[in-house]
């Protein structure tokens, strides 16, 4: 898995931050039509990579596709920071340098993460 690219990332963000469980490259071409000189193509073709990558599901609806995304965004992050945890060196390295540049607020979500995760995992949470 990596990362995005350019376009990509921005038709991810967009269609992460919809309220509506599926959309359309139109829908989609639509919102960034108003806002940068975008051929429909483009998203077109952007969409159908992402497709092809894992990173849309899709479905012919009529003549077009309806898109969805495979993964949350948070589910995404999670396992970019999983690679980037397994590429970068020792694992105890890399976390303690990244703990040591959280926030307060950051340490005290990812110590209640970890609560909750062990007590899941506790045989005498079962």
């Amino acid at each position: 898995m990596r990362g995005f690219g350019d376009l990509e990332s921005v038709i991810m963000d967009r269609i992460w931050d919809r309220d509506e469980e599926t959309t359309t490259v139109r829908e989609v071409f639509d919102e960034l039509a108003a806002e940068r000189d975008i051929a429909y193509t483009t998203v077109m073709s952007t969409m159908d990579n992402l497709h092809r990558k894992g990173w849309l599901a899709r479905e012919r609806s009529g003549k077009a596709y309806r898109y969805w995304p495979t993964l949350t965004r948070e589910e995404h992050s999670a396992q970019l920071m999983l690679e980037a945890l397994c590429a970068g060196g020792r694992s105890d390295l890399v976390l303690s340098h990244f703990v040591d540049r959280i926030s307060d607020d950051e340490s005290a979500g990812l110590r209640a993460a970890l609560r909750r995760l062990t007590a899941r995992k506790s045989p005498e949470a079962r």
